[in-house]
């Protein structure tokens, strides 16, 4: 029953709104109902479709880099102190810089010619701390009586790493993980809103045009492809997730 709920809750929510708009006589230019978002998927699916397939693309490009990259740096960090030091306080920089604030600067320097590399680039920035964050997190929490063990029966540098703090490591990285996915998708769309010039052909470009044509249903769609992209990318995450962790750690219970 309970599952039942959220697509009841939906359901009852669409109705209002079709209702609400119909009885108010909202001027679809301002709201449109439901139904006029479904009859624009449907009119212009092939379009929305490949600005999606796009903006997908560009978000598991991101992700991946994000997640080499963070659990490789990760790593460094905890085979050496001083590196760790050095760089993770301009790792930290970088999150906390705003995107719409370096985005100009990225596609000028990659070339409006090349500008899904730049919307690559931007959207690995949005991504890459909490993988970073969470598997240096992850790596430090080993139990050191582990550790010990491992080094008093002769286990190299490498073993403890692939066999002892990279397992202990996993629910932090797959956590980490979860959140860099949908932050990838977020990165790809904001980078795209400041970058957007024409030549990018994503979804969140196809919101700014049917924005700037007043085309409120293809807009609404629009949002709607990226609301779907994002529970696929959360939901693939999660079961990976579940499937990892379910024969031996209590988060793969969740």
């Amino acid at each position: 029953m309970r599952r039942l709920l959220p697509p009841l809750v939906g359901l009852l929510f669409l109705l209002t709104w079709e209702l609400v708009v119909r009885l108010r006589d909202v001027p679809v230019f301002v709201l449109p109902p439901p139904s006029a978002v479904a009859t624009a998927l449907w009119n212009d699916a092939p379009l929305l479709l490949q600005s999606s397939w796009i903006t997908l693309i560009i978000t598991v490009q991101a992700f991946l880099l994000a997640l080499i990259t963070g659990v490789g740096l990760a790593v460094l960090f905890k085979q050496s102190r001083a590196l760790e030091a050095a760089l993770y306080p301009y790792a930290v920089i970088l999150q906390v810089t705003p995107i719409v604030a370096i985005a100009p600067l990225v596609v000028i320097w990659v070339g409006y010619e090349r500008v899904n590399l730049a919307l690559l680039i931007l959207a690995w920035i949005v991504a890459f701390f909490p993988v970073l964050s969470n598997s240096t997190a992850g790596l430090s929490a080993v139990d050191p009586n582990l550790r010990d063990l491992f080094r008093l029966y002769g286990a190299s540098r490498w073993q403890v790493l692939w066999r002892l703090a990279l397992p202990s490591a996993l629910p932090y990285i797959l956590a980490g993980a979860r959140i860099s996915g949908g932050l990838a998708l977020i990165g790809a769309v904001v980078a795209e809103f400041v970058a957007g010039s024409g030549t990018a052909t994503g979804l969140a470009w196809r919101v700014i045009e049917a924005g700037n044509r007043l085309n409120m249903p293809r807009l609404f769609a629009a949002l709607t492809l990226l609301s779907v992209l994002g529970i696929l990318i959360f939901a693939v995450l999660t079961g990976i997730q579940r499937r990892l962790l379910r024969h031996w750690h209590p988060g793969g219970a969740g």
